[in-house]
């Protein structure tokens, strides 16, 4: 009862509807964790970690740290989870509680937690040349390396250059610029606005989270900005209209983007920007034909095609590329995450060749191109991001994560007539879960039920970290996870479902 109070008080100090499921969710899986820290800790494998004696474990409540996408009362008033170390797909925290890593870190540690070429690349690297920049036309050898592997390895289309980043943010944000610089030098300085999708998530810069779809990035930050406009998010189960088809779907999606198109004027839209499979948002694959029918609308109006690749890159798909996948034919690509498998920081961005030239022609009147980060092609990360992509290419991960991935999708999406689960959806190592009453995208339950909240604190109970946001839980396991991890990690996720749907029909009953 009184997590139940806590809950609703924090719903009536919430002004905006859309965020409560998302403030709630937070709050509700921290106040689980509370209840269940020694069952959390005799969980592990590992006897070495089952003290008798909860005080003895390591406690960082009120730390020091401005945390990102954490509520303040998360610092002051709860004891983060400190993760101190990996292995594969397990990862331990300060206290050596052992856990599954469902997500790979944030979608990220492709190879797992401790790949030793990995960490021998960014090692001969530091000892060699920490740090060289690439302004000026100087630059490193790694880096030009990189970006001419990044040219070859891409191949849905053909692309001219590369540029650096250090994050899939900076990428978004810095396509934006990129984008502006073309249009004005082609004479079209109308032509700035941009088109993203609802629910997409593109970055948290102030760019990139406008681009992206998501409420919680736009709530006083001043956000979004005026270029850029919102078109519909292509989730099929959640949007369809009754009885039609994914394929009327996708037409009914394409002819919406045409309208606004119009609506706006063509000669005043720039870009349109799309994850292939749209990742933070609640993981939602396309529809079908959905890609098929957008992009003869934006060759239509000279509108460029932005892929953000930054989840579905390097494999997670089973393809190398989300856009392999989906015959995606863009003119720039937003790439970062698996790039080095999270082992450094680092992003990229690909333009076509009829972008770069232009780029190039005008940097050329203006006597330098004046966009660059102090980071940009890092030599270390760019050597760890060189290895990662020989390693993807000499194991084949995109065929590896293909014969993995259909044991995944279809041992998590056995438990779909559960009756709290409105859709299980996914694609290779990619999944989301939502959970809804009666099988309805329209019957969410009460946000202050935690439902997607308590199902997370029961997977950590049980050893595995998931994503939870709000009723939908979102996983994306390493590429390396290993068919017995793929059985343990439905194990801990069925134990989890059951636990949940007892505590939904215990708060159910206490309705009546």
């Amino acid at each position: 009862m009184v997590f139940r109070n806590l809950v609703r008080s924090t719903l009536r100090n919430t002004q905006a509807s859309s965020y409560k499921n998302h403030v709630v969710a937070a709050r509700t899986l921290q106040e689980h964790l509370v209840r269940v820290p020694v069952l959390a800790r005799w969980s592990s494998t590992e006897a070495s970690i089952q003290k008798d004696d909860s005080e003895t474990e390591l406690k960082f409540k009120g730390h020091d740290m401005l945390a990102p996408f954490t509520a303040g009362w998360q610092s002051t008033d709860t004891n983060p989870l400190v993760i101190e170390k990996s292995k594969g797909s397990y990862v331990w925290d300060v206290n050596g509680n052992k856990y599954l890593d469902s997500l790979a870190g944030l979608w990220c540690t492709a190879l797992g937690g401790n790949e030793p070429r990995l960490v021998a690349a960014a090692t001969a690297q530091l000892n060699t040349l920490p740090f060289y920049h690439s302004f000026w036309n100087r630059s490193t050898k790694p880096s030009l390396d990189l970006a001419k592997e990044l040219l070859n390895t891409f191949t849905a289309t053909k692309m001219g250059k590369a540029f650096f980043t250090n994050s899939g943010s900076e990428a978004n944000d810095s396509q934006v610029k990129l984008v502006w610089y073309y249009n004005n030098a082609l004479g079209r300085p109308n032509k700035k606005k941009f088109i993203a999708r609802e629910k997409s998530y593109h970055g948290s810069t102030l760019i990139s989270a406008s681009l992206s779809g998501l409420p919680a990035l736009h709530q006083k930050f001043d956000l979004p900005a005026p270029f850029v406009l919102h078109t519909d998010c292509p989730h099929y189960w959640r949007y369809h209209l009754p009885g039609e088809s994914e394929e009327e779907f996708s037409t009914r999606l394409a002819n919406n983007l045409e309208n606004l198109i119009l609506k706006e004027g063509p000669e005043t839209i720039a870009a349109f920007i799309a994850e292939p499979v749209m990742g933070a948002g609640g993981v939602i694959p396309p529809p079908a034909t959905y890609f098929d029918k957008i992009q003869p609308i934006l060759k239509k109006y000279d509108i460029l095609f932005i892929a953000d690749e930054v989840i579905c890159a390097f494999g997670r798909l089973g393809t190398m590329f989300g856009c392999d996948k989906y015959g995606i034919q863009p003119d720039l690509v937003s790439m970062a995450k698996a790039l080095s498998s999270a082992y450094m920081p680092i992003g990229a961005v690909l333009v076509s060749p009829e972008v770069s030239d232009v780029i190039h022609s005008q940097s050329n009147k203006l006597g330098t191109f004046s966009h660059g980060f102090t980071y940009s092609g890092h030599p270390v990360s760019c050597a760890v991001a060189l290895e990662a992509i020989k390693i993807y290419k000499e194991r084949n991960i995109p065929e590896v994560v293909q014969r993995i991935s259909d044991k995944f999708q279809d041992g998590i999406k056995a438990f779909s007539d559960s009756p709290i689960i409105g859709e299980i959806r996914g694609t290779g190592l990619i999944l989301g879960t939502e959970f809804t009453d009666n099988k309805s995208p329209n019957n969410a339950f009460p946000p202050e039920w935690g439902v997607g909240a308590y199902f997370g604190a029961q997977c950590q109970k049980h050893g595995m970290l998931v994503r939870v946001a709000g009723d939908n839980i979102m996983m994306s396991p390493p590429f390396i996870i290993t068919p017995e991890e793929v059985d343990e990690l439905i194990s801990i996720y069925g134990k989890a479902l059951e636990a949940t749907e007892e505590k939904v029909k215990e708060l159910k009953s206490q309705q009546k």
